[in-house]
């Protein structure tokens, strides 16, 4: 084959070059980054996101969430507030941080509305808090750890970034903060970012 003839893209539209780029992620803050530049629209590589762009769910808020990943939160998920006569959702953002920034993140629940679940490294947890309904069905829960300790989840992330990055996220907490106000989208990212900015980082 030659060297104009070699793929451009991953068999998900991803660009390889921006898949590259992961390659040399080895710290929350470089994947935050990396994230942000992504829910911008400046990549088209989100290691677990195979699509080249984020949903059109997501849009409204990806402003924010790029500022949550350049304070200190890796976001891995999240959703806006939606409620109708067929579906609600609570707001909610998950992500890896820090022990500092969690202990910020957690202290949220004790001055505000918001709920803060924080997982520690290796901990293992099995709560479910409903964020999604679809008429009367639950369709999303959270308070479940979510950290790749298992090797299996820790080969799947060295495989869509590198191995330093798969090792520090099984090493790091896992948070989720969640507005218990089905279909309020105005107050958690703010808060959230108001505290990843009062965090003391490490």
């Amino acid at each position: 084959m030659k060297p104009e003839e070699l793929p451009v893209h991953d068999e998900y539209g991803r660009l390889l070059e921006d898949r590259g780029v992961w390659r040399q992620a080895t710290t929350l803050e470089g994947a935050g980054e990396l994230t942000a530049r992504w829910l911008e629209g400046g990549s088209s590589y989100q290691p677990g996101h195979f699509a080249p762009a984020s949903d059109d769910e997501t849009k409204p808020i990806a402003a924010g969430l790029a500022e949550l990943n350049r304070n200190g939160l890796f976001t891995k998920e999240s959703q806006p507030g939606i409620r109708s006569s067929t579906a609600a959702q609570r707001q909610y953002v998950t992500g890896f941080c820090s022990a500092a920034t969690a202990h910020g993140l957690l202290a949220l629940s004790t001055r505000t509305e918001l709920v803060t679940v924080a997982h520690a490294p290796g901990e293992a947890s099995s709560a479910a808090i409903p964020v999604t309904l679809a008429g009367t069905e639950i369709t999303t829960v959270l308070g479940s750890s979510e950290n790749p300790v298992a090797e299996e989840q820790i080969q799947d992330w060295a495989g869509e970034t590198n191995d330093a990055l798969a090792l520090l996220l099984a090493d790091s907490w896992y948070v989720e903060i969640l507005d218990p106000v089905w279909g309020r989208n105005d107050v958690l990212l703010p808060a959230v970012l108001g505290a990843l900015k009062g965090a003391d980082q490490p």
